[in-house]
């Protein structure tokens, strides 16, 4: 970020229009339904780019602004990232905010065995974990995980022939 103006700079203007923006949905958005944030905890660069450290302190800023939950991802649309890709590789970013601040947190990145998943939430390295691709590859994950959790699981009458 090489502006210059309110919005640049400093890490104070850097996260500016966040909290911003945080504040503009809160003001409008019901107190009795969450409002979760997506941060990316990383940008995987060496030099000059957004930092682990970072967004621990912007956790904090915006749970006292308001956010209920933070969805830590990481960033990578830099071609000098250098990032470590592998099952769960996101996650530590997660357990170190769930850590180190009030935020309730959510993993994401390669979570893909419902085992992974349950250890996860169970070591207390996140609150929750969120999937994406895995939910595209295997649309039924949600009733495999139920299985093989032996978690009851309840269908509304009217989606009985579909399940």
């Amino acid at each position: 970020n090489h502006r210059t103006d309110a919005y640049g700079g400093s890490y104070e203007n850097r996260v500016r229009f966040a909290l911003e923006v945080v504040d503009a949905v809160r003001a409008v958005w019901p107190d009795d339904k969450p409002l979760f944030f997506r941060v990316s905890a990383t940008d995987w660069l060496e030099e000059g780019g957004w930092t682990a450290d970072e967004t621990v302190r912007l956790a904090a800023e915006l749970h006292a602004h308001g956010i209920d939950l933070l969805d830590v991802s990481t960033g990578g649309n830099a071609s000098a990232a250098r990032i470590p890709v592998g099952p769960g590789y996101q996650v530590p970013f997660a357990a170190r905010v769930k850590a180190e601040t009030p935020m309730p947190v959510a993993a994401v990145g390669l979570i893909t065995e419902v085992e992974q998943a349950e250890k996860i939430v169970a070591n207390g390295e996140a609150d929750a974990v969120l999937l994406g691709r895995e939910l595209l590859r295997s649309p039924s994950w949600a009733r495999q995980a139920a299985r093989e959790l032996a978690a009851p699981v309840h269908v509304p009458d009217q989606y009985h022939r579909s399940v």
